[in-house]
């Protein structure tokens, strides 16, 4: 009673006790027990967890770990968007912990975040060509994979699990859910989603082989290629470009297809950017015909400009 009137909790101290760990352990179970079943991006969340986290707190006590430890963490992170991801991977084992009376408290709770502004990196014109050829240095798979992610303007770790047997009569139709069976992890709004791949997207798609099954952009253990950050900023380094992520290639894709008046709505309809609001509920007509000329058409312009067609006009042909 007097432990409860100084403001504690001895009954979740005890479960807590029972509990006890190390960081290490903590952090593993909850990739077991929760992140796989529940979170679609859990690996990206691992590794940084792993990456910056462990090294520091592995053999330490789970419960011992203080807000100030936290803010130590952070610090030593150079990069303000890494360290925020670090921030919000670790407190998502704290908050899990605590749900489950593992651990007292999420030492995470109330630590600010590094101050950040959204990226606006877009190739320009004249680095498409660059950045293209750049790709041979990343290999076979890693290249073709951000080739891809370029003419098709989707996510890159759902190009990553694109699999042979959710493509078929010329479109990759992606499942909103996960597949577990085909460790497919769904798509990132949970929505599915049809990608007309165009004509060069169908060249790349032959180099990589004629297989039914199994991942596009496969390892030599046949697993999901990874890593395509680091093969981006190997390439920015050979370059001397200024720094470009997977993502800015999407970006630029985006950017291709409202430059050639497309328009926003179409933007989102191809690239599964969930629109939302009443009309989105209501209107089920599928735009396949639309879809298909916005995809051909942006890869018709990009590879224009990796070919050196840049005088060649590109006319929307409209119903």
């Amino acid at each position: 009673m007097l432990a409860v009137a100084r403001g504690k909790d001895p009954a979740a101290e005890k479960k807590a006790e029972r509990g006890k760990g190390t960081f290490e352990e903590l952090a593993t179970r909850y990739v077991e027990e929760h992140a796989k079943k529940h979170n679609k991006s859990w690996r990206q969340a691992d590794a940084l967890v792993r990456r910056h986290a462990l090294p520091r707190w592995g053999k330490l006590q789970a419960a011992t770990i203080t807000r100030p430890d936290i803010k130590t963490m952070m610090a030593g992170i150079e990069a303000p968007i890494v360290a925020n991801q670090t921030l919000a991977a670790v407190s998502a084992v704290f908050a899990w912990a605590a749900k489950e009376e593992l651990v007292t408290v999420n030492p995470c709770r109330g630590i600010d975040r590094n101050a950040t502004k959204s990226r606006e990196r877009v190739l320009a014109d004249s680095e498409i060509p660059q950045f293209w050829s750049a790709f041979d240095d990343a290999g076979l798979v890693a290249g073709s994979a951000l080739r891809m992610i370029l003419l098709s303007g989707q996510r890159p770790g759902e190009v990553a699990h694109m699999r042979r047997e959710h493509i078929a009569d010329g479109w990759w139709t992606l499942p909103g859910g996960p597949v577990p069976s085909l460790s497919w992890l769904g798509t990132k709004n949970g929505e599915s989603h049809r990608v007309w791949l165009s004509a060069p997207v169908q060249a790349i798609l032959a180099e990589m082989g004629d297989g039914a099954t199994g991942f596009v952009f496969a390892g030599s253990r046949g697993r999901a290629v990874v890593k395509l950050d680091v093969a981006m900023r190997s390439v920015c380094t050979k370059l001397g470009a200024e720094r470009a992520t997977p993502h800015d290639l999407r970006r630029t894709f985006s950017t291709t297809v409202t430059g050639l008046g497309f328009g926003r709505d179409a933007l989102n309809r191809v690239t599964n950017h969930k629109e939302g609001g009443i009309a989105s509920v209501y209107d089920r007509f599928g735009y396949s015909d639309e879809n298909k000329r916005v995809m051909e058409a942006v890869a018709a312009r990009i590879m224009s400009l990796v070919e050196g067609r840049t005088n060649e006009k590109i006319v929307q042909l409209r119903r």
